[in-house]
């Protein structure tokens, strides 16, 4: 196996502990907040979307090329008027066949600066492969968010 494919096989086992756990779910019930937090489970599904669909911009084309869609920092986390559940697992879907593509191309070893933000050190840099590992964690770190709102709605657990 290369390092490519541990990689991907890692997203998208992660990947798919996030769309099991929306599985059977309405738009109303994926909407619903279950817990003190603002998240919902087809927020989660939207926001995790986004975020990879920016961190492989970042990765082609560095802070300006992510920075080049705006972001709605609220709504992110929401299922708005209009929006279903369907139609957020579609996007993700779409964005996780383009990342596929980008890892099975992009030089690992690249790296561009950070874009200016709090969280990030001044004047760091990141590689594709870090930017890779980066919406690993996210995606996991959500599937486990997106694990507890779905116990705390109807009981169901992704795993256990």
């Amino acid at each position: 196996m290369t390092e490519r494919t541990d990689l991907l096989q890692t997203l998208a086992k992660h990947r798919g502990f996030l769309r099991q756990t929306v599985r059977d779910l309405t738009d109303e019930q994926a909407a619903q907040r279950t817990t003190v937090s603002a998240l919902c489970l087809g927020g989660l599904i939207k926001h995790v979307a986004g975020t990879e669909q920016a961190w492989m911009r970042f990765a082609v084309g560095g802070a300006e090329a992510m920075n080049s869609v705006a972001v709605d920092w609220e709504g992110q986390f929401k299922m708005l008027d209009g929006e279903t559940l369907a139609d957020h697992l579609k996007t993700y879907e779409q964005v996780a066949a383009e990342t596929d593509d980008l890892v099975a191309t992009l030089d690992l070893d690249a790296s561009h600066p950070l874009p200016q933000a709090p969280w990030f050190e001044p004047g760091a840099s990141w590689s594709v492969r870090r930017v890779i590992l980066h919406v690993i964690a996210e995606t996991a770190q959500h599937a486990g968010h997106a694990d507890i709102i779905r116990e705390s709605l109807d009981g169901a657990k992704t795993m256990g």
